[in-house]
């Protein structure tokens, strides 16, 4: 039999995912057995406009239930769906039509019911019907895939959707037809597509020594501050390689040094690592061999290549600056045996050492130059307790541990590079197995500081709330700034593995994040309380209309709007009036402007008159505007500058002096009473303002607090207190 031909519209909303992903798990099955054919636009030809269609034996086939029945019936061998069985393929025709009834709906209330019923059934269940993906796993999967509503929830809120529900969606996303229904479009387009931008990498480059299945990756996290969005790349990074080789990916915990780790930032990245996708299916610790690593140690000594050193902190930086050898270099193995004995102890002679590698002090490649590997340390580990008084430092700890662990092939940002001959002469040293290491680059922003000290810095100099303040690189940072996790991840998939060194500016990332947010944001509108102008309106009486709170979305519902014959406009749109003109008042209609009084420059009171019937075409002003009555309410709007003055941080560059003296600026406004019922990390767009996300709801003493969302244009990705621009 020839191929048949699936034809899917491009731009549909919702998208084909569904279908593709069948034609996806059949082409796996047998090869070519669908062809697949984008065509460009938001629905194909035809009375119903279908997403989607296959034409076979003279006969259309336009839905997505009717489309996978085919596909399936005519290959059996995908297993997709048995006719022949009664009892399967019954229930996989339930299911198909559960997805059609139930899941095409935008009703808020009826979704919730059903993405509780489909949570409970998923309970004890790996897939929807039977022990194999069925097209009821594929087709239920991509209808929830094209749903705005559970898009939203699953990016901000996935917990409400129910832990089986999010654990089975998550692992039919995995599945490679899943993901080519995720991306054939894109890559599509962009194989058809102009060279990419400088600043965008690739990941098709593959790792060298790869075998599929075989593959180990892991990301080592120090468990002693918040992820920032550079970590979110590696992590990212090593999951997507463990994934296209059908390996694993393992969290380590790089917990070796007592004095800065704490058990709540393990709990921390664990949840920004879920936030990005990542999962901390296997987690380890680099604590949980600190026994094996003691004892290469000693093998170390024993061997001649390790040394106990009692030179001074100051001293020994200057000897391997002018590569000058240590006095300890040359102690005899019992010496330094007693030495690391004492050092065991936390003695005070102990404490006066460490332990070196005995490389080569000479060699042009500082990191060669006779490393430590070993320090005294009485703090109690926060697992280990008081059980240690020495602690291997990451570059002995590194390698090890990876070889030791399955690690395969150990990604590290090209920063380290000059580390990688240090890293190889521990695990020959050693005689471990080896790891392959694989560089990429790491991501510098502008006006950004990624370094942990240095954000130390500002959080205990008060500079910023915390490490979930909205002006921090922080994974929590910036989503508490509204920045989506999906567009994070395309941002970083963007990157890809390039090794070209950038610095990267904001306006792509928060550019992407518009595209994403702004079909699903709802409008609202507010009106800043300095200089708010009351204006007179002749001819109307006070009346509450619903209209949609997004015109271009009206599965978002609707909103209540107020009408009255007294309103709010911002001081600024009042200035821009002239006596005689008319504008547009929006979601309303049109306006005359009858007389303007003012008080110096500022505009006090306008008196309007409505001609609602009035062409809005012709007007050249479209204004926001609130009724002045009980509906509004108080709310503080927050924008933010970057930390920093300069964009490109140097050596030699002291933090302190390029701190923005004013970073965080706040506004009195009022907005319309249906904020009111939103939640803390809903986004939505105030009108002509821009996007906001509500940060703190309303107390007693204090109204609902809205961050300013960056759009990713210039006028707000430009520092307001850079003077060098």
């Amino acid at each position: 039999m020839s191929a048949i031909k699936l034809v899917v519209a491009s731009k549909a909303s919702p998208f084909s995912y569904g279908v593709l992903a069948v034609a996806a798990q059949i082409n796996s099955v047998k090869k070519n057995a669908v062809e697949v054919e984008f065509r460009d636009g938001k629905n194909l030809e035809g009375s119903s406009k279908p997403a989607a269609s296959v034409t076979y034996n003279g006969e259309t086939y336009e839905t997505t239930n009717a489309i996978a029945r085919l596909l399936a019936r005519l290959n059996p061998e995908a297993k997709l769906y048995n006719p022949e069985d009664p009892i399967s393929s019954t229930l996989i025709d339930q299911w198909l039509d559960f997805a059609e009834s139930k899941l095409a709906t935008s009703d808020f209330k009826a979704l919730d019911a059903v993405y509780k019923e489909l949570n409970k059934y998923l309970t004890l269940r790996s897939y929807i019907v039977g022990y194999q993906v069925t097209l009821a796993d594929f087709v239920i999967w991509g209808a929830l895939r094209g749903s705005p509503v559970f898009a939203r929830i699953v990016k901000t809120k996935p917990e409400n959707l129910g832990a089986y529900l999010v654990r089975w969606y998550e692992y039919v996303a995995s599945l490679d037809a899943a993901e080519y229904a995720l991306t054939a479009v894109q890559k599509q387009e962009k194989s058809s597509k102009a060279p990419k931008n400088a600043d965008q990498g690739k990941f098709d480059i593959g790792l060298t020594e790869a075998e599929m299945g075989n593959v180990c990756t892991r990301f080592p996290p120090e468990p002693s501050g918040y992820l920032h969005i550079g970590h979110a790349k590696a992590a990212l990074l090593n999951q997507y390689f463990a994934d296209t080789y059908k390996g694993k990916l393992i969290i380590r915990f790089d917990d070796t040094n007592p004095s800065k780790e704490k058990t709540e930032f393990e709990d921390s990245i664990k949840e920004d690592l879920a936030l990005i996708g990542v999962p901390s299916n296997i987690v380890s610790h680099t604590s949980d061999f600190f026994d094996q690593m003691y004892e290469l140690a000693i093998k170390m000594i024993k061997e001649g290549k390790a040394y106990c050193d009692d030179t001074d902190q100051a001293t020994m930086r200057e000897q391997r600056t002018s590569r000058i050898p240590s006095k300890c270099r040359d102690n005899s193995v019992e010496e330094n045996l007693r030495r690391f004995q004492e050092m065991t102890k936390g003695s005070e002679e102990g404490l006066q050492n460490c332990l070196r590698a005995k490389i080569d002090y000479a060699s042009p490649n500082g990191t060669m130059r006779d490393p430590v590997i070993y320090r005294c340390n009485l703090t109690p580990h926060h697992f280990t307790g008081d059980k240690w008084k020495v602690y291997p430092t990451y570059d002995f700890a590194c390698p090890i541990v990876d070889s030791l662990e399955g690690v395969t092939h150990a990604l590290r940002t090209n920063e380290y590079r000059d580390r990688n001959a240090q890293y190889y002469w521990m695990i020959e040293a050693l005689g471990l197995r080896k790891v392959t290491i694989w560089d990429f680059s790491r991501m510098n922003f502008v006006y950004t500081l990624l370094s942990k000290r240095k954000l130390q810095w500002f959080v205990d100099n008060k500079f910023v709330g915390g490490w979930d303040d909205p002006r921090f690189p922080t994974v929590r940072g910036i989503r508490r700034r509204g920045l989506t996790i999906e567009a994070l991840k395309q941002y970083i998939l963007m990157q890809g593995a390039s090794q070209n060194v950038l610095l990267l500016e904001w306006d792509k990332l928060w550019a992407l994040n518009r595209k994403i947010i702004d079909p699903i944001a709802p409008r609202y509108t507010s009106v800043l309380k300095e200089g708010a102008v009351v204006c007179n309106v002749q001819g109307v009486t006070a009346e509450v209309k619903e209209v949609p709170v997004h015109k271009k979305n009206l599965e978002l519902g609707n909103k209540k709007t107020h009408y009255g014959p007294k309103i709010y406009l911002d001081q600024e749109d009042a200035k821009s009036l002239e006596e005689g003109e008319e504008i547009t008042l929006m979601d309303w209609g049109n306006m005359f402007v009858r007389k303007i009084v003012k008080k110096g420059d500022e505009v006090t009171s306008v008196d309007l008159e409505a001609h609602l019937e009035g062409d809005f075409k012709k007007t050249k002003k479209k204004l926001t505007w609130l009724t002045a009555d009980e509906d509004v309410i108080e709310i503080l709007l927050l924008d933010y500058d970057y930390l920093i003055t300069k964009k490109k941080v140097e050596d030699g560059d002291d933090v302190k002096d390029l701190v923005t003296p004013v970073s965080e600026f706040k506004y009195a406004a009022i907005a319309d009473g249906n904020t009111k019922n939103l939640k803390v990390g809903d986004i939505i767009q105030f009108e002509r303002k821009g996007y906001f996300i509500l940060d703190a709801l309303a107390t007693a003493s204090e109204p609902a607090h809205f961050i300013r969302i960056p759009d990713g244009k210039a006028a707000s990705m430009a520092s307001k207190a850079d003077t060098s621009k």
